[in-house]
This record gives structure tokens, sequence and C-alpha cells, in this order.
């Protein structure tokens, strides 16, 4: 199935002067399938290293000499690597930590060779090791699940992609496409993002599997925590990982965790798992000015889950989404919280750490909570996630108050409009959302 990223990949591979690209993400989101589907269809040869399978290849990093490392790829591969022609990926490089380290010399040394490296749990590994990134001299690139967007290109939908992000705001969605979009989103909630789980779906056109292969990967994640490092509390990151699904769109408290161990440990053991990128942190920021970090609360903020169909499964409430009359009102609405927040971290740019914020104020008989902030441009915009044909949008108005900011968006299942300072948007067209914004500030409507 294709991935947004590899029209990225098309590009850097013409570039003159190239950096290595390490792909990070969670494990199971397609990093390897997409990096050798790039290797076979835009090159000559491609070479491929995976260090968990083949560990004798360690040994050709008894140097950071790039020309010396090829030169015993070649021969202890039997393979020629040619510069321009030949993509070298080293896969699992986490179990070859001198080998991140030789990146740095292959952009120096090497430019015309493309590389590109991946791995799961980095940080793990690094923190465990001490190895610090080759910053500056390494792209860092990320791959998350399919977005709901994919996974209609996946489905063979990219006609209706193509629509849903070009739509206008002063066009209506017809009502067959609506209510197409609204049954293809039921399933991407069911089945998430996870490529194996929407490759079994498109296979058999059943979700009978999905439950199976989605404990499946749980279980992968929960036994990959005792693999890296000596410094890694399995206990605790196990704890997390149960826990933080149900955790959802309310603030984080490391008592829910564990009452009985320190804060600071539990803090840690969170950071690896923000850092693998299976879960997701989304910071209180006062949106008081931009950057958007340089006023937020570190202290106070709400997590995201992986992926939206993990979740469910982790929860055990999958059959209670696919079957719910009103999609925004299941379980609180965390599962379409979590969608939300989930399109919109696929919005961001490939080369940046994906992040969010949300806002969230505090003050007796006056509080108030946004749950996602955006920023286009120089504005910031909040962002809610609501079910009925209103809704109070108390908060997101308050928002728009006391900021001053140019309009608010609500997501919902209600007809794409835009009135009374509030972009209103489908669910299952999140992509639209940076050009609707364009045209409303570019028609100057707020």
């Amino acid at each position: 199935m294709e991935r947004d990223l590899y029209n990225w990949l098309k590009h850097w591979k013409k570039e003159k002067k190239k950096k290595p690209i390490v792909i990070r993400g969670a494990r199971q989101v397609g990093k390897t399938w997409l990096i050798e589907y790039f290797g076979r269809q835009d090159f000559n040869e491609l070479v491929e290293i995976n260090f968990e399978f083949h560990p004798h290849f360690k040994s050709c990093f008894s140097t950071l000499d790039p020309l010396e490392i090829i030169q015993k790829i070649e021969l202890t591969a039997n393979v020629d690597i040619h510069p321009g022609k030949t993509l070298l990926f080293f896969d699992e490089i986490q179990e070859c930590p001198q080998a991140l380290k030789a990146l740095r010399y292959f952009y120096e040394k090497m430019p015309a060779l493309h590389v590109i490296a991946a791995g799961s749990l980095l940080e793990f590994i690094m923190d465990a090791e001490q190895i610090s990134f080759p910053v500056g001299r390494v792209q860092n690139i990320y791959l998350s699940p399919l977005s709901f967007g994919e996974f209609l290109t996946s489905c063979g939908e990219q006609k209706i992609r193509t629509y849903l992000r070009n739509v206008t705001i002063n066009e209506q969605v017809p009502e067959s496409i609506h209510f197409k979009c609204i049954s293809l989103l039921r399933n991407y909630l069911y089945m998430g993002g996870m490529p194996e789980a929407i490759a079994s779906w498109l296979e058999i056109n059943k979700l009978t599997k999905t439950d199976e292969i989605h404990q499946a990967l749980l279980q992968n994640y929960r036994h990959d925590f005792g693999k890296y490092g000596k410094r890694v509390n399995f206990n605790l990151l196990e704890k997390i990982f149960i826990n933080t699904p149900g955790m959802v769109g309310s603030k984080f408290k490391y008592s829910h965790i564990d009452r009985q161990a320190n804060s600071r440990d539990i803090k840690n053991s969170l950071e690896l798992l923000i850092k693998a990128n299976i879960l997701h942190r989304i910071s209180s920021a006062s949106g008081a000015g931009l950057p958007l970090h340089a006023h937020c609360n570190e202290k106070t903020f709400k997590i995201l889950f992986l992926d939206v169909g993990l979740l469910q499964s982790a929860m055990g409430i999958n059959n209670e989404t696919y079957l719910a009359e009103n999609l925004l009102a299941v379980y609180k609405g965390l599962v379409t919280e979590q969608f939300a927040g989930q399109q919109l971290l696929a919005l961001k740019k490939i080369f940046e750490v994906p992040v969010l914020y949300y806002w969230q104020r505090e003050a007796k008989g006056s509080a108030a909570e946004v749950d996602y902030l955006w920023q286009r441009g120089e504005h910031i915009l909040p962002v809610e996630v609501k079910a009925g044909k209103t809704g109070t949008l108390k908060s997101l108005r308050l928002f728009l108050s006391e900021k001053k900011a140019l309009f608010g968006v609500r997501f919902s299942l209600q007809p794409l409009s835009f009135t009374d300072s509030v972009l209103s948007i489908p669910l299952y067209a999140v992509e639209a959302m940076p050009g609707l914004i364009d045209q409303i500030i570019s028609q100057g409507k707020s």
C-alpha cells in the first residue's frame, strides 16, 4: 500500500548532496516495507542489511570510514554498491550502534550514495549505550500508522481523497459522498492505521482478523520493552503502556499509573515511550504567542496512543465503536479525540518531531479546555471535536475571546460550514483543514 512519504523519498533521491535518512517510528508502522518498495521501484539495486537477522555485518563497522565500510559490505554480501544507482538500507540499526555513528561520515565523504536507516525503539538503545545522534548530518523523518487519507488511497478511493482535500468552504459534501465517507470512517476507526490490519481487511474484506492482529501487535510491543537497555524499568513501561489508552483525552496523572512508584521514575519511562513514538505528549500551551512550545506548561499534558485501532483493542471497545450510532459519543468522545489527534499529527511535516498542544484553564469556577491548538502561519486556532449540531463550544469561544484568535475549528459529523467564527469540518475531512483555513484567511471571512 502506497504511503505519502514515498513521494518525498523520490524527491530526496534527486538531491545532489543528500543526507542519510533515518526513518523513525514505532514497530510495525511500515518502515521496512516502504524502504524496500522504494529501493525496488526507483533504484537499480537495493542492498539491505538487517542487523537483527544478520549480526555478522556488525563487524563491517569496526571503522567509521564509509569507503572501508562499503568495501567490507561488498565482500561480505557479494554485491556491488554504486553511488547513484544503489540504495543502501540498514534495517534494525538499533542493533548496531556503531552503524548509527557512521551515518554522519557517509554524508561528509560519500554524499552521492543513497543511505537509509530504520529501527524501532532507537531511543532505548541510545539511552542505554549513551550514544549521541549525528545531528546536522542525518535527516530524521517520521512514519506513523496510515492516516485516514492514506487509508482511502489504499482502498482505491483516491478520487474521494482528492475531492475532500480540495473541497471549498462554499460547497456542501453531497449526501451520497457523506454517507460513503462515514462508512469508510467507521471501518478505519475499527481497524486503525496499522498496515497489517488494513492489508488483512483489503485481502478478505472482513474485520474478523483485526482483533487478532491488534492483540498480537500489542503483545509484541510489550515484549520489546525488555530487549533494550539495562536502565529501562520494564515493569513501569508495561504499566504505562497498559494504562494510557484509558487516559487519552484527560490530563495525565502519574498516580494513575502506580501510586507507589516515584513520579520521576514514571516520567523517565514515559519519556522513552514518547521518544519511541508509541505515545505522543499533548502539552498544555497558553496560546499567548509563537512558538507554541515557548508558552507551554510541560507539567500539564495529555497523552495520545500510537493508533486508534490499537487503543480500542487495548480497551476492548472495538465493537462498541463500530456499532455505535453516534461515533463521537463512544467512551465519552475518547475514540474520536484520539482519531482527530492522530490525523492532525499526520498533517505535520514529515521531518518535524510530531507534537501537538492543547489549551487548558483551571481557574476556579471558570475551567475551560480546548482539545487541540493548531498553528497555521502566524495564527493559532483552537480545535474541538464535538458531537451534536452545535454543542456549546463554550471553551472554544472563550479562547477566541481571550486570545483574539481569528476563528475556531470544530470536527463533527455535521456538514461543512463556516458560521459565527467557527469552521465546522466533517470528521472524515481532517486533511481538508489546512486548505479551508487558508481559504478563510485569504478571503478575509473571519
